[in-house]
């Protein structure tokens, strides 16, 4: 069994159905009066094939379970190099919310100036089921400026970075993204206009003196310099509403790294948001490993220095998270170079409990990975 995704998008595209049929006599029909006595006639031979139920579609439960796997099925859907959160709209076309730039797609803001990356929100639309997408003609950020010229401190108009949505019960659209480590909230009734940012309580970059919980230490990488903050609660965001509740998802700490949460109810402002009780869900590796180790040998250590970008779906009472893990930087690496996808899963079917990490974690590829390979872009079709 093969669950198809494609790899530029980083999406999983569940496809199929399952249907029956039957006929059945109900107690208050009608008698049929007594049939006239007939000569039994043998049936004639057949070779038409018997029919056969169609197969239910794989899901991230038969993933786990070793009964499904992955693969490549679209090389490049022609999306930008930025991590994507893609809608099925009623029509059936595909949007797909990325961030982007002057520099990676040539947008530009809607007072008409290049932004630098990593970019701001544009979307990508498909109207062949993911096969490929195509930016807007021009390319300009989605969300418009308070004034011209835009301002970044205010604006947030190169980095609306890693936007996640997700789409109420009653059709309010709730948009989250990074901004300097912060978790940003906005709103919209169509998913094209959007209203003001809002700060979610708790989240970002600061120091201990602040107060700090152990979770979201910033603890000590062999590769990577030491800088001025000291706790993180951010980074790239995930979202999930359920109910009249929003849980949004950031990472904990570095160096190990954790996966953690905020929750707070539809109408809140980002302010109200909490963090969740369960904090954190699950931690990485404890430690970087041997500094020599590379390819498959490194999993172990895989998510040593930041769990995010969280992607969640529900299925039946269960709760299955795709999410990307850090391992960070090897010598003299210029940057964080090991990067790969994880899941994860509830144990006690609560998005604020205990959840399990999959124990073949990282899944699609050995370490090193690439970029944007753990920002998982999940869809049912």
């Amino acid at each position: 069994m093969k669950i198809e995704y494609a790899l530029a998008l980083i999406a999983l595209f569940l496809c199929g159905a399952a249907s029956w049929t039957g006929w059945q006599t109900w107690p208050w029909q009608a008698a049929e009066p007594e049939p006239a006595p007939v000569t039994a006639v043998p049936p004639t031979p057949t070779t038409a094939p018997i029919a056969s139920p169609t197969p239910l579609p794989p899901t991230l439960a038969d993933f786990w379970h070793g009964r499904a796997e992955f693969v490549l099925d679209i090389a490049d859907t022609g999306l930008p190099m930025g991590e994507s959160e893609t809608l099925i709209q009623p029509d059936g076309t595909l949007w797909s919310y990325v961030h982007a730039s002057d520099r990676s797609a040539g947008v530009v803001d809607q007072c008409g100036d290049p932004v630098e990356f990593p970019g701001c929100m544009v979307i990508y639309r498909s109207e062949d089921a993911g096969q490929s997408f195509a930016p807007p003609n021009p390319a300009v950020c989605q969300i418009a400026c308070t004034q011209c010229p835009c301002q970044p401190d205010i604006d947030h108009i190169n980095q609306q970075q890693y936007p996640r949505v997700q789409i109420s019960d009653t059709g309010l659209h709730l948009l989250v993204y990074e901004y300097q480590g912060r978790t940003v909230l906005r709103r919209s009734t169509d998913g094209l206009q959007w209203g003001n940012p809002e700060h979610v309580a708790y989240s970002g970059l600061w120091q201990k003196a602040s107060g700090c919980r152990p979770e979201e230490w910033i603890g000590v990488h062999p590769f990577t310099p030491f800088g001025a903050d000291e706790c993180l609660a951010g980074g790239p965001p995930g979202i999930f509403i359920e109910g009249e509740m929003v849980y949004v998802f950031v990472g904990l700490g570095q160096n190990p790294g954790s996966m953690g949460c905020f929750h707070g109810r539809v109408t809140d402002h980002g302010d109200a948001f909490r963090p969740c009780a369960n904090n954190p869900l699950f931690t990485g590796a404890r430690t970087y490993g041997p500094a020599d180790l590379t390819g498959a040998e490194s999993h172990p250590f895989w998510d040593f220095r930041m769990s995010s970008s969280a992607e969640i779906i529900k299925l039946d009472d269960q709760y299955y998270m795709l999410y990307e893990g850090i391992r960070g930087p090897g010598p003299n690496d210029p940057g964080d170079t090991q990067f790969g996808l994880g899941l994860a899963r509830t144990t006690t079917g609560q998005l604020d409990g205990h959840w399990e990490v999959y124990p073949l974690n990282p899944i699609l590829v050995d370490l090193p990975g690439n970029i944007g390979l753990g920002h998982a872009d999940l869809i049912l079709h």
